[in-house]
């Protein structure tokens, strides 16, 4: 009841104003709105109306979409449609593996089919990888839980200590502590 009563008092309040609007005075007023113009030579005046100016531009901008997009997609379809056609069924030639777009009947359906999307094959790897990726990602989440389980069943600690290093400056810290070693003698 509320909400109800938060949006009658707005209408209550146009309710008042509606009816000073009404008069044929303020009628008269809001529909013959003139800027009347200087000069002495007859009648110069300009009518003051609303804005068009968001109505043109969505005009334009339709117009402008339209011959852009729509007209061309159009021109092509009915090209493909008049001048190619459909696919028709043929005997294949012997040792002749047809692509995957080939099995398309209309050639905008092959295009798309060619260019745009993967092919059924190509698909099916795709998900093979994703199943594989899983698969290696859930023994590793097995063999870490085998390790937690050792761990917590002979009370021990979780020690990764290993830090990964790049033998090229191992070998050059190496050197120069055998270089060392040699200046410096017994």
């Amino acid at each position: 009841m509320v909400g109800w009563s938060r949006l009658l008092s707005p209408a209550a309040k146009f309710a008042n104003f509606r009816a000073v609007l009404q008069e044929p005075a303020c009628r008269n007023a809001l529909q013959q709105q003139l800027r009347r113009m200087g000069g002495d030579h007859g009648h110069h005046h300009m009518t003051i109306k609303p804005s068009r100016f968001q109505w043109d531009k969505f005009k334009d901008l339709m117009h402008f979409y339209v011959m852009l997009g729509v007209i061309p997609v159009t021109a092509l379809v009915l090209y493909a449609n008049i001048f190619i056609g459909p696919a028709k069924l043929a005997e294949t030639p012997e040792g002749y593996v047809p692509k995957h777009w080939e099995y398309e009947k209309h050639p905008i359906s092959r295009f798309i089919c060619r260019y745009i999307l993967n092919s059924q094959q190509q698909n099916y790897e795709k998900s093979l990888h994703y199943l594989f990726e899983e698969n290696e990602k859930a023994q590793i989440r097995l063999l870490e839980e085998e390790v937690r389980r050792k761990m917590s069943e002979r009370n021990d600690y979780q020690a990764y200590y290993y830090r990964p290093s790049v033998a090229k400056y191992h070998r050059v810290s190496k050197e120069a502590a055998d270089e060392l070693e040699a200046l410096r003698g017994d």
